[in-house]
């Protein structure tokens, strides 16, 4: 499964906003198997890609979430 509906989804927040750290805690507490924890990498990894360059001249903001997500997913263990 993949798409709305997906738990995965929930997890984007995990690289999208958190450190490695606070990222380790996330986990344990949102308690997901390993499967759903990697989508929920790849789907962070896919809104980085697409925003990046969508946002790199409209909206700074964003694409600086967008550089530190892709960031983020490609430092993670």
């Amino acid at each position: 499964m993949a798409g709305i509906g997906d738990p995965a989804c929930d997890m984007m927040v995990a690289w999208t906003l958190l450190s490695a750290q606070t990222r380790d805690i996330f986990r344990t507490i949102v308690q997901v198997d390993d499967v759903t924890w990697a989508r929920g990498r790849g789907w962070a990894l896919s809104f980085g890609v697409v925003a990046l360059p969508y946002y790199q001249l409209t909206n700074p903001v964003l694409a600086r979430i967008a550089r530190s997500t892709i960031d983020e997913v490609l430092a993670d263990k």
